[in-house]
């Protein structure tokens, strides 16, 4: 479960990463808080923030209960895809909204793979 607790930490990170940039985004584009639109660029780095949060919230329970009831190993790289996916994801958002598609995707599908598996893997545990 260590890799589980790394890659945890490591999502964790790149949320406060992504907050720091938002941060800098408002004041590279001089949009004062707490105003939440602006400059669109920095309204695209606001998003990638949001978005990332949302998407935490089923990440992170999604990737222990697979470490736990499945394998640590896979859950884990996994977990590094998610993360990959959201860095794509904001390469993407951030040059052009429209092409925020592929990390969402690569995100999401680490996600539901991570929560499928984790609640099958509970269930089993169950019987």
């Amino acid at each position: 479960m260590d890799w589980i607790y790394f890659v945890a930490s490591l999502g964790v990170l790149e949320y406060l990463v992504f907050g720091t940039l938002t941060g800098l985004a408002r004041a590279r584009y001089n949009v004062s808080a707490p105003a939440t639109t602006g400059h669109p660029t920095f309204e695209r780095y606001f998003r990638v923030q949001q978005n990332t949060g949302e998407q935490l919230l089923v990440f992170l329970p999604s990737l222990w209960l697979f470490g736990h009831f499945v394998s640590a190993p896979v859950g884990a790289g996994l977990g590094v895809v998610f993360l990959v996916g959201r860095l794509v994801y904001l390469r993407g958002y951030v040059s052009d909204p429209e092409k925020r598609g592929r990390g969402f995707l690569i995100g999401f599908l680490a996600s539901t793979l991570l929560l499928i598996g984790g609640v099958i893997g509970a269930a089993w545990a169950l019987f």
